[in-house]
């Protein structure tokens, strides 16, 4: 290795170790207040101004377009206090759009058909499994039936219900012991259940 070589590999291996050093001290002397906020995409009003929206909104619900127009300037005016400081959190917090603009949309075409009544969420159905014995029995009678003349799974479960009275009594007590007692229900899933099995079988 030439002698101008030896020297160039030394002075990359120095620069590196001084590049190392920087990314070090810039890392201990690291100011952690002067992190970068990410910035905020979704602005939204106080609670309290969407309750004063809310109350406008309800009071005029079923004015016609130039009456509520009216009555928003009217209630703009009466209201300048609490808009302005509603403008003014907005702009602070870096929102650059038309505020009193968007107060008027949120007023006109969102808390306007708000209902009041919040909506019950609708109790779920209780989830209904088949135990394994259940389902190779399902499984094994749709194997040994599969090629008789005429078989479709309607009829076939129709069989097995009968063929495996005790398995289907067992199923029943094991859910009613979950407190899962509507029969309707439970014949309905271990029907699905069936059918669900022949296609599996037939698709093999």
């Amino acid at each position: 290795m030439s002698q101008e070589m030896i020297l160039n590999n030394n002075n990359s291996k120095k620069s590196n170790k001084l590049t190392e050093l920087i990314i070090i001290e810039e890392e201990e002397n690291y100011d952690d207040s002067k992190k970068i906020c990410a910035p905020i995409y979704r602005f939204k009003f106080t609670e309290e101004f969407m309750e004063e929206l809310y109350k406008f909104s309800k009071i005029h619900q079923y004015d016609h377009r130039k009456d509520f127009k009216e009555a928003w300037e009217l209630w703009v005016d009466e209201n300048n206090d609490i808009i302005q400081e509603e403008i003014d959190r907005l702009h602070e917090l870096g929102y650059d759009g038309d505020i009193l603009d968007k107060m008027f949309k949120s007023a006109r075409y969102y808390f306007r058909k708000k209902s009041p009544v919040k909506t019950q969420p609708k109790k779920r159905r209780p989830y209904i499994t088949v135990n394994h014995n259940l389902l190779d029995a399902m499984d094994t009678h749709i194997e040994l039936n599969i090629g008789t003349e005429n078989y479709q799974p309607k009829t076939g479960f129709a069989s097995f219900y009968i063929e495996y009275q005790e398995l289907i009594t067992e199923a029943f007590r094991n859910l009613n012991a979950r407190e899962i007692n509507d029969r309707e229900l439970i014949e309905n899933k271990l029907k699905k259940t069936y059918k669900n099995r022949y296609f599996m079988i037939v698709s093999k």
